[in-house]
């Protein structure tokens, strides 16, 4: 059975809270997932003060503030890092942060994380993307707001500067949250595996578990989804988040898709064997039949249950003698 990976994306949702944080590793756990997700930023180098915040952020944040002071009360700093990894390895949960500067880069990895996930954001900027190669580790990379040719730029600029095919993981992805279903475009995910023969997943920002659910039923190896406390939170993330029943369910719709695709060999399973003599038919009696009669498509029919000859033998039936009487319903030997 292929087990897909599941990040459960906590981002910023900790409003700047190591004790939310803490929270949110417990609801990962608990759900089942296999890594939790953060943030690693420093908003000075990251965001630039005149920039402005996208019109979900306006919705779900102060307006007067801008995306500058928006992120920068969302910093977790290197001791909060360092708390919240030692936190992950007491809950035997894999920790994982997206970086979003050359810096946090560097400080990801002097924290000994086993790869790096590169954020859509990021997909156009050559030196995050050459530097982030060069530490050598895997990388899952979302592809919101990019189009193919995106794509193969930033592939190519991984694979030039030492990282292995087999080692990068490409999600689809929608950046608007939450993305419209009609904007999802699941069948791009297969296009993406398709295109470049590695490994493929999404990343999901929808409303609901039915998406990916469906992106697990397609194949994808790795599913990202954000998650909060609480959706009516004051914060960018929270609205497009599940909450932690939603989680929860997600993750077992997930479990269960990835049992019931099988092995594709279609043959009667294990649990249904014993019920091919209820369910099927045989050839039986029509009518009271003398031994040494004709069976004919007059004194036989069909009907349950599947113990004696099949109905698929019916043709080698008819003409043959009755080797004894037979009445009405009985099982038809020869």
């Amino acid at each position: 059975m292929k087990r897909t990976i599941i990040i459960a994306e906590a981002g910023v949702n900790h409003n700047g809270d190591i004790n939310i944080a803490k929270k949110l590793i417990d609801i990962a756990v608990e759900a089942g997932v296999d890594y939790v997700k953060f943030q690693t930023f420093k908003a000075d180098l990251a965001i630039s003060k005149n920039a402005k915040k996208a019109d979900y952020q306006n919705k779900t944040t102060d307006k007067s503030e801008s995306q500058y002071e928006m992120i920068k009360k969302l910093e977790l700093d290197k001791e909060t890092h360092h708390i919240l990894i030692d936190y992950c390895k007491a809950k035997n949960i894999k920790f994982l942060s997206t970086p979003f500067d050359l810096e946090s880069i560097d400080l990801l990895f002097d924290l000994g994380i086993e790869l790096y996930k590169i954020p859509s954001g990021e997909i156009t900027n050559y030196p995050y993307l050459k530097k982030i190669a060069q530490k050598g580790l895997p990388i899952i990379i979302s592809t919101g707001m990019a189009n193919m040719q995106e794509i193969h730029d930033a592939f190519n600029i991984l694979t030039e500067n030492g990282i292995a095919k087999k080692d990068i993981t490409i999600l689809h992805a929608n950046t608007e949250y939450p993305t419209p279903m009609e904007d999802v475009n699941l069948n791009a995910m297969l296009t993406i595996g398709n295109e470049f023969n590695t490994n493929f997943g999404y990343s999901d920002h929808t409303l609901g578990v039915e998406i990916p659910t469906a992106a697990v039923a397609l194949d994808a190896s790795v599913i990202e989804k954000h998650f909060t406390l609480d959706r009516t939170m004051q914060g960018p993330d929270h609205k497009a988040s599940l909450e932690p029943t939603e989680l929860k369910a997600m993750v077992s719709a997930i479990r269960n898709i990835e049992i019931a695709m099988g092995n594709g060999i279609k043959k009667a399973s294990k649990s249904e064997q014993k019920n091919k003599p209820i369910a099927r038919k045989s050839i039986v009696a029509n009518k009271n039949i003398k031994k040494g009669e004709i069976f004919t498509e007059n004194n036989i029919t069909v009907k349950r249950p599947g113990t004696g000859i099949s109905p698929m033998l019916w043709n080698e039936i008819i003409g043959k003698k009755a080797i004894k009487n037979f009445v009405e319903d009985d099982l038809i030997n020869v």
